[in-house]
């Protein structure tokens, strides 16, 4: 697992793609800040992400980040565990951004596989939240049997209702993710599951950033 990671360049003020080479500031949004973030895991918690499988790093030029998994699946029937059904991670952030600015999570990108069988259901949710805030944002994507694909889901927040971190004082940011899934009429016998992950085990969630300046005090 990284534990923090410092890099340099210009920050795009908001993300609207799943590559960094793509991003394109957004008109009418605030510089960002030519400086640098750092970003650290203070903990990892959750069944679906045990010590040491997960890492975090950000992109080169300060746009985003992304969450790496490699043991994230929940699963149903067959001889599946009754605790499979759900899995879930939290992960506490610590995020250092250039003196005079703030910034917030603009979007999310998702990716999986899935394995559903007919009749069988899953959940892709996620929150997000700075400590001591009571502002929480929800997301829910849901995905329906026949499935044996992969799978993307992608939040989005308008400008409007960002969720920015204070200025001036360290707020830890956590993203807490869940996976569900539900046999359902499926067949007993058979298992459907659900993975943070891709079948090639490049596995990504990209978080994207957005930045505007603090009033001055």
């Amino acid at each position: 697992m990284a534990t923090g990671l410092l890099l340099s360049g210009t920050i795009a003020a908001l993300l609207t793609s799943a590559l960094p080479a793509q991003h394109q500031p957004s008109d009418g949004f605030d510089d960002p800040p030519p400086d640098r973030i750092v970003i650290k895991v203070a903990t990892v918690n959750g069944s679906g992400c045990p010590q040491g499988t997960t890492a975090v790093a950000v992109s080169e030029d300060n746009t985003a980040f992304t969450v790496t998994y490699s043991d994230y699946l929940a699963q149903a029937g067959g001889d599946s565990a009754p605790t499979d059904f759900r899995k879930n991670c939290q992960l506490n952030l610590l995020v250092h951004v250039p003196q005079g600015f703030t910034y917030a999570v603009a979007g999310a990108d998702y990716r999986g596989f899935a394995a559903l069988q007919p009749g069988a259901t899953a959940t892709q949710r996620a929150s997000y939240y700075f400590q001591g805030s009571p502002d929480t944002q929800y997301r829910t994507h849901p995905f329906s049997g026949p499935l044996n694909d992969n799978w993307q889901a992608t939040d989005t927040t308008d400008w409007a209702q960002l969720v920015w971190a204070p200025c001036g004082v360290q707020r830890n940011f956590n993203i807490n993710t869940e996976l569900r899934v539900s046999a359902g009429t499926s067949h007993p016998d058979e298992v459907s599951f659900m993975t943070m992950d891709s079948t090639d085990g490049d596995i990504s969630t990209v978080y994207h950033l957005a930045w505007k300046e603090c009033p001055e005090t």
